[in-house]
């Protein structure tokens, strides 16, 4: 064509005759032509290069010889047998687009968009609802494939409104992204559209139903993933909605997630709503610290503000769900918040000042009280680097008193698997028998509350629950209150013994709030008695399990901050609360000199003499170690606030302030100094087995109390201090909770 052009622009007797109505035959030739010997070679076929999975698609043959092979747009592709259409083309990596189709939630096939084209096939089949077979041959960008799919979107864009640059999902959403990618360019329908009233499903959901497409994700994911009946289809044609059968809020722990779920704007976030696009927004991958699970989040911020937290895929803790708590603490994170370092003055009012004046006034007054007389507590949001300060300028002052809140009295972390969820939060899902202690799951960690429903609708597990009456989202029986039906079990007395014996994979999951109980000793004896008679720990299996209710805990524990706190506030001369708000002053002497070192004006200011601000989890990188001893990096999000500083520094500086200076000043040198301690630590993301049985514990003759356990968790939407300081979750514990 080059040659054509330049034909036209050189010869205007040329490019007249061109220009006529003569008609021009192109020829051209190839090497195949030019040589026929090589024709032959080359009409060998050849294989077909490898393609990547859609979206990381991956699957696991366990008998090579039950895949079946399928051709997707004439590519081979193996897979298990029972794989639908749709993944077979994921795999292959053929995107098909889809609404109502979710990889967590059972199959709708009610939104027919991921139409495609099967040889032999008098028209097009969903394939998200199609069987693969063997052999069989797909076609995903066939005319009628194109077609069926035009004509599916023209459907559901018939009623749905022009709403998009008023939508809080405008820039992420599927509507959106799938009419420019598969829809037509114009559309033939010109009647009125319809339109839905709106539901209030409580503080956290926004709803817009005149938007919803009717996919029923959100009321799948209600019923089969939260566990609660409160979302449905009613009507039909085109009166058909989705709403709550009777009005009433949506109470579930999860349900947050709808929002990620909904294909279109139906379903936005309250708190989020109109405050900013998708597009203006900085992600930061870190993690969840409201409680000891280690949920993967992504923080959405703008400059300096922490606008949305959402979740993000990891199949081993959260999957790709969150809890409410996590989702929507976030405002907690800008209100009441500590910005300079504050001294009480003589008429009880506090003074800012420098941080040398607040660090001077507080290694004199720890120089002037015995060692004996120095006592540290960590609240239960401290990363392992601050836990490791503290402990270590502790030392050096000559104090052991330093504990963490939640471990009670003289916890014993001699042994890893006596404080740990061993079974790990995904090998929850091979259980087949599950006794739970003193632990209410769906309010002390909903993620793993979320595995076990899992794995009960899956396998039909049996579940036992001891403890104060509690809300389930999954069948169990409340087999007892007390300590009293543990003994039985333990003595082979009670009914459940035999569900216990005759389970391949059973699962014990003891709660940490037995740890504030003076008779603990004695109902773990008891618990490892029934695990050794019903083989519950094996060199293949580990069912017995520590729930953790904090993220501070099994960092806590590993680096050894195993003093009893209750007895050491008596005597205390010089406290210093590192977070520490939920600890128990009531004992403490009236001359006690109280250091609060914090992120938030929480319940620990009110006593403390000297306040030393520091950073929230989203403004620092931090070491969190998960309820099943995984380490976790938080990674800083927003910048901090005021003079804030990390709390690791804040020591350091202390320390050498006070003429103990601790040997590390950066995070690395911490690290070393936490790999001497617990190495454990350091390496993220993985799970470390124990090594030691617990049959080397020695045994215990102390007497069991018989009170009964107490439930742990009184406000699942209050629990720390940043959720207290929470607008959204004081909306959701007035409107939520059960009166």
């Amino acid at each position: 064509m080059g040659f054509l052009r330049a034909l036209h622009r050189s010869k205007p007797l040329l490019r007249s005759h061109l220009s006529a109505s003569a008609s021009l035959r192109w020829v051209s030739s190839s090497t195949a032509l030019q040589r026929p010997e090589s024709a032959g070679l080359a009409a060998e076929p050849a294989d077909p290069p490898p393609r990547t999975p859609v979206g990381g698609a991956r699957f696991h043959l366990a008998k090579p010889e039950d895949a079946i092979e399928v051709f997707v747009d004439g590519y081979p592709v193996k897979i298990p047998k029972g794989m639908t259409v749709l993944q077979a083309c994921e795999v292959a990596g053929v995107d098909i687009p889809r609404f109502c189709y979710h990889s967590r939630l059972s199959i709708a096939g009610n939104c027919r968009m991921c139409l495609v084209e099967v040889e032999k096939s008098p028209k097009p089949v969903a394939s998200c609802a199609m069987p693969a077979l063997p052999g069989m041959k797909i076609k995903t960008d066939t005319p009628v494939a194109k077609k069926a799919r035009e004509g599916v979107m023209e459907f559901l864009l018939m009623n749905h409104p022009l709403d998009c640059p008023i939508c809080d999902q405008g820039g992420e959403c599927d509507l959106q992204d799938q009419s420019m990618a598969f829809g037509a360019d114009r559309g033939r329908f010109t009647e009125m559209k319809r339109s839905v009233v709106d539901k209030n499903l409580g503080p956290l959901v926004k709803t817009v139903m005149t938007r919803c497409i009717q996919c029923t994700r959100c009321v799948r994911f209600a019923t089969e993933v939260a566990g609660v009946q409160d979302l449905g289809m009613l009507g039909r044609g085109s009166g058909e909605e989705i709403g709550t059968y009777v009005e009433k809020l949506m109470t579930s722990e999860l349900s947050g997630n709808v929002i990620d779920i909904c294909p279109v704007g139906a379903l936005t976030s309250k708190p989020f709503a109109f405050k900013a696009r998708n597009w203006e927004l900085k992600g930061t991958e870190t993690i969840d610290v409201t409680d000891a699970v280690g949920s993967n989040i992504r923080i959405d911020s703008r400059g300096p503000e922490v606008m949305r937290i959402i979740p993000r895929l990891n199949e081993d803790i959260n999957e790709e769900w969150i809890s409410d708590k996590t989702r929507f603490c976030y405002d907690g994170l800008k209100r009441q918040r500590l910005n300079d370092p504050m001294i009480r003055g003589s008429d009880g009012r506090f003074k800012a000042v420098t941080w040398r004046d607040a660090l001077a006034v507080v290694a004199e007054v720890a120089h002037q009280v015995i060692p004996e007389e120095i006592v540290g507590v960590a609240g239960r949001l401290s990363d392992a680097e601050s836990l490791m300060a503290l402990k270590d300028f502790l030392n050096k002052m000559g104090s052991n008193n330093v504990s963490c809140e939640g471990n009670g009295i003289s916890p014993n972390a001699d042994l890893r698997p006596s404080y740990l969820l061993n079974t790990t939060i995904a090998g929850l899902e091979k259980a087949d028998a599950f006794l739970l202690v003193g632990t209410q799951p769906r309010v002390e960690a909903p993620m793993v509350n979320a595995r076990i429903r899992k794995t009960v609708r899956a396998t039909q597990a049996k579940v036992a629950y001891i403890g104060s009456p509690s809300d389930f989202n999954y069948d169990h029986q409340h087999i007892g209150t007390g300590p009293e039906t543990l003994l039985e079990i333990a003595e082979g007395r009670h009914p459940f013994c035999s569900t216990l014996l005759t389970a391949k994979n059973p699962v014990i999951m003891v709660g940490a709030g037995i740890f504030e109980r003076k008779d603990k000793d004695a109902i773990f004896s008891a618990v490892e008695t029934i695990a050794k008679s019903a083989k519950v720990v094996r060199p293949d299996w580990n069912g017995l399990n520590i729930l953790l209710l904090h993220a501070a805990q099994a960092a806590a524990l590993d680096l050894g901050l195993v003093s009893s706190p209750i007895e050491s506030i008596q005597s205390a001369k010089f406290l210093y609360l590192m977070g520490a708000d939920d600890v128990n002053l009531d004992k403490l002497p009236d001359d006690a000199f109280v250091v609060y070192q914090g992120h938030h004006g929480d319940k620990g200011v009110y006593r403390a003499n000297v306040i030393l601000p520091s950073a929230a989890f989203s403004e620092k990188e931090g070491t969190y170690e998960n309820t099943e001893g995984c380490s976790q990096w938080t990674v800083p999000a927003v910048p901090t606030v005021g003079d804030a500083r990390d709390d690791w520094k804040i020591i350091r500086a202390l320390s050498e302030v006070a003429g103990v200076r601790l040997p590390y000043d950066n995070l690395e040198a911490v690290r070393a100094r936490i790999g001497m301690v617990a190495p454990n630590l350091l390496h993220v993301d993985e799970r470390e087995p124990s090594t030691v049985s617990l049959e080397m514990k020695p045994s215990v003759q102390h007497q069991m109390s018989h009170a009964p356990f107490e439930a742990v968790v009184d406000n699942f939407y209050m629990t720390d201090s940043i959720t207290r300081a929470s607008k959204i979750m004081a909306q959701c514990s007035s409107m939520l909770l059960k009166k």
